[in-house]
């Protein structure tokens, strides 16, 4: 936003509107045709991927934002596994991190960029690395899409 508070005539910006109709299409396409468990409100990147494989095993709750190349897996077809994934609401999943069949992760979760979860998150939990590992309990979230509050320096 500009200080004259005009938007821009000409930037990324202006696709805004494109681009909230095209993940609109996809949630359709996700939900409906596939027909995976995520919530009207929930947003992800046009390159998430989502395993097509066991899709009514995918449940991504309200105000939860996957980012962009995330997988959220849903089977194991070298140990035969058809699991449920569950994703709680206000998570926000980090770039690139990868979510295995049968994880349950929390309410209020951050998964940070290229985590690899392999066991279920509690809610409220910051959560990085590989295989992923909580680093931070009790997180506390400000806003949807799992924006955190920022702790005040200590003085």
């Amino acid at each position: 936003m500009r200080k004259n508070g005009k938007q821009p005539k000409w930037g990324l910006y202006s696709f805004r509107r494109w681009r909230n109709a095209i993940v609109k299409l996809k949630w359709l396409y996700y939900t409906k045709f596939w027909g995976m468990d995520i919530h009207p409100t929930a947003s992800f990147s046009l390159s998430v991927r989502f395993d097509k494989t066991n899709p009514k095993g995918m449940h991504i709750g309200e105000e939860t934002y996957v980012a962009f190349e995330a997988a959220i897996l849903t089977h194991d077809l070298t140990r035969g596994l058809f699991l449920d994934t569950r994703i709680g609401k206000r998570c926000f999943i980090g770039a690139r991190s990868i979510i295995l069949p049968g994880v349950e992760i929390g309410d209020e979760c951050v998964i940070g960029s290229g985590a690899v979860v392999t066991k279920s998150v509690p809610p409220r939990s910051l959560v990085v690395g590989n295989p992923a590992k909580i680093i931070r309990s009790d997180i506390k979230i400000i806003s949807r899409y799992g924006r955190m509050a920022v702790d005040e320096p200590a003085e």
